[in-house]
């Protein structure tokens, strides 16, 4: 057994994590921090987790020493604490983005802030475990990637390592509101943002440079835009993707790609029916699951390879695959804790 607190419980990738967590058997909860809830029951803030635990949050200057870490902060704060936040755990994982970007300027420049812990920014492994599971299995440091990005760089991977595809990438990514995490704003009020299909970010999101730092390896001058979209549901993430296939790429040689990579991995599932309702990927049926599901279509008449991601913003976004993460650094089974395969209908 290891004893797990979780630093920043209060928002909805601490609550996740926490929901995990509380049904995995080599797991203790030792703490849970918030500044907002301290004294309150954790159960007050997460209603789901009534009758599953009677944890109380405890001031964040109340953390005492564990074996691991899970920071779960806004964008930005992290660094403010890692330096102290290193001396009470051997091991952490941190969800937000101040450690996912390997190279300093590249943070300041996507964050539009001074970095103020760089030192630090190579001591962490990207927590995608799909690409960096040797990796993962050796660090004390793991940073979990943005929701977008792991969909995306999880869609794309086979495609730029087999060398299918060439030219401009353009990412289609429709949004769930818990995207934007607890912290209400004008965005997020109801009347504003019920029933919308809002296109929030045509150009520039920063998780361009997660995609472009992962994928570089496998090509050369990587070219990657997303536009995002923001649409009526809580939980949930698709992209469209659309890519140029090279000159005479089958959709046999997709299928090879994705095979040679995918087949023996737990939590990715190559979803391309024939026939009935869900023959592409669909969020709905991923809430609550670790799975990323990747579908494709080959487009002759307009030289088209377009991919379809989907997962669950909320796990294989962020709680789950952090979970994953923490089941390799210990040596324990990866699918451990996350073996829920979802409901239908719902």
């Amino acid at each position: 057994m290891i004893k797990v607190s979780i630093y920043g419980a209060s928002g909805y990738a601490g609550g996740e994590i926490l929901r995990i967590l509380l049904s995995h058997p080599k797991v203790t909860i030792q703490q849970v921090t918030s500044r907002k809830f301290s004294g309150q029951l954790v159960s007050q803030v997460h209603p789901n987790l009534r009758k599953k635990t009677d944890l109380i949050f405890s001031h964040p200057d109340q953390l005492k020493k564990c074996d691991l870490l899970f920071v779960a902060l806004p964008n930005g704060e992290s660094m403010k604490y890692m330096t102290n936040l290193k001396t009470f755990a051997k091991k952490i994982i941190d969800l937000g983005a101040d450690y996912r970007l390997r190279e300093q300027a590249v943070f300041e420049n996507w964050y539009k802030q001074k970095h103020l812990n760089p030192e630090m920014l190579e001591k962490f492994v990207y927590g995608i475990v799909e690409l960096h599971r040797q990796e993962i299995k050796k660090t004390s440091y793991v940073a979990g990637p943005g929701c977008e990005a792991t969909v995306s760089i999880l869609s794309l991977y086979p495609l730029i390592k087999h060398n299918l595809i060439e030219g401009k990438i353009i990412i289609d990514a429709k949004m769930s509101s818990s995207q934007a995490g607890l912290k209400p704003s004008f965005s997020s009020h109801h009347p504003e943002r019920s029933g919308v299909v809002r296109s929030y970010m045509p150009s520039g999101h920063r998780h361009t440079a997660e995609i472009i730092q992962e994928l570089s390896p496998f090509a050369n001058d990587l070219d990657v835009a997303i536009s995002a979209t923001a649409l009526d549901m809580v939980r949930g993430l698709l992209v469209t993707i659309h890519t140029v296939p090279k000159n005479g790429i089958t959709e046999k040689e997709v299928w090879k790609a994705y095979r040679t990579e995918y087949a023996n991995e737990p939590f990715i599932r190559i979803v391309k029916e024939r026939q009935g309702l869900y023959r592409f990927p669909e969020p709905k049926i991923l809430q609550g699951t670790n799975f990323c599901d990747i579908g494709f279509e080959m487009d002759t008449v307009s030289k088209r390879l377009v991919v379809i991601g989907a997962i669950d913003n909320l796990v294989k976004g962020t709680a789950g695959q952090a979970v994953q993460a923490m089941n390799l650094m210990y040596g324990f089974p990866e699918e451990t804790g996350l073996e829920f395969p979802g409901l239908h209908p719902i």
